[in-house]
């Protein structure tokens, strides 16, 4: 089964979440918005990161499908306190209001999907590299 990679919010939608994310080739694709909800699938490549980020007032769950890496969070961004590796199969829980980011330690792509509780970006948001996301003026 194909998968349509655009942001099917607001209406009833069924996906298999881990072919949507190991067959997603974009640093961040959004495919579902609601107004208390969002998800999205991300591609890491090796030597990359989702980016140190906090996320005001929004809890986050993250996936990750395929790959390797290390979670760091912490109060601050300078104080980033709680390093833990992840792999294939591991469920991450961020905090709201907690600094966060996950670095690829891997040869290949570190394929994951994030729930935001509320959402985070903009319905429909794709950005083909983790460049195009730094360089995106509706990202925080």
């Amino acid at each position: 089964m194909e998968i349509d990679y655009k942001d099917h919010g607001k209406k009833p939608y069924i996906i298999n979440i881990e072919d949507a994310t190991t067959g997603n080739d974009n640093y961040r694709t959004t495919i579902w918005t609601g107004s208390k909800l969002q998800v999205t699938v991300m591609s890491i490549q090796p030597g990359d990161d989702i980016g140190l980020e906090v996320h005001e007032g929004i809890d986050q769950f993250i996936r990750i499908e395929e790959g390797e890496g290390v979670c760091k969070m912490g109060p601050s961004k300078d104080n980033l306190h709680f390093q833990q590796k992840v792999m294939d199969d591991d469920a991450v829980f961020v905090p709201a209001d907690m600094w966060h980011n996950i670095e690829n330690t891997g040869d290949k792509p570190l394929r994951l999907y994030t729930i935001y509780a509320g959402p985070d970006h903009l319905e429909g948001t794709v950005h083909p590299t983790h460049e195009d996301a730094k360089n995106d003026p509706n990202e925080h």
